[in-house]
């Protein structure tokens, strides 16, 4: 029975082979398996040989040399229709103006601190200063005296004849420059000094009058100031006054 099984599958399956080459391959009944007008696939060792090149034959004269290409200059772009606004000068600039100074020596000023007042209420307006103080000779009175007679003896006689005529206020001078000399008196105004000497002259003696002077400091300060500014410092420092000096 199985024997028997086996023989008829196997009769089936030969059938089935059969019928598969007969009917499954395309080549057979000229049936192509891509769709038409769909070029056929071939293997590159299907593809038939190329044709030998033929090799260019060699030139019989030298190489004409090709004429250099001329670059063509670019267009220039179109120029433009509309006109194009004039354009306002620019303004030329003005130099700036040159400024000028003035060198004034502003004082006397009666003491430093008086002088470095002044500086400090300067310091904003003045291009330079410098202080500095000088000596100078002023008058401290009027001196009226008798000149003596060369000794102490013949002073001291002059003296008793001026308390004899009744003009007192007078002693003698005993040291310095005029010794022995009856002074008279020493007087800041010098009408007085005139009204006192007139006296002593009416009662019979030859009375002299002249001046006393004595050195004392002067302080100054020197300033550089632009002369668009210079009458700024009357308005800072009070009291002393100015006149024009050297520039430092």
């Amino acid at each position: 029975m199985f024997l028997r099984l086996l023989f008829v599958l196997l009769i089936a399956l030969n059938i089935a082979v059969g019928a598969w080459l007969l009917l499954g391959q395309d080549d057979v009944h000229g049936r192509s398996a891509a769709d038409a007008g769909v070029p056929t696939l071939h293997l590159l060792s299907e593809r038939p040989a190329p044709p030998a090149s033929v090799a260019p034959a060699a030139p019989t004269s030298a190489p004409v040399a090709a004429p250099p290409v001329v670059a063509a200059p670019a267009a220039s772009a179109p120029a433009s229709t509309a006109q194009t606004p004039a354009q306002t000068p620019a303004p030329v600039p003005t130099p700036p103006r040159q400024t000028s100074y003035t060198c004034l020596a502003l004082g006397p000023f009666a003491t430093p601190v008086d002088m470095r007042s002044a500086r400090s209420a300067l310091t904003n307006y003045a291009a330079r200063m410098r202080s500095r103080q000088e000596q100078t000779t002023q008058t401290s009175g009027w001196w009226v005296y008798l000149p003596g007679g060369g000794s102490r003896d013949k002073a001291l006689e002059l003296g008793r004849r001026l308390a004899a005529a009744n003009v007192g206020e007078y002693f003698i001078v005993s040291s310095g420059e005029q010794p022995n000399t009856i002074s008279l008196g020493l007087f800041k105004d010098p009408a007085n000094a005139r009204r006192r000497r007139d006296q002593v002259v009416a009662a019979g003696f030859p009375a002299q009058m002249t001046e006393r002077t004595e050195s004392v400091p002067e302080y100054w300060l020197d300033v550089v100031m632009a002369d668009n500014g210079r009458t700024e410092w009357r308005s800072r420092v009070r009291g002393v006054g100015s006149h024009s000096t050297g520039c430092f």
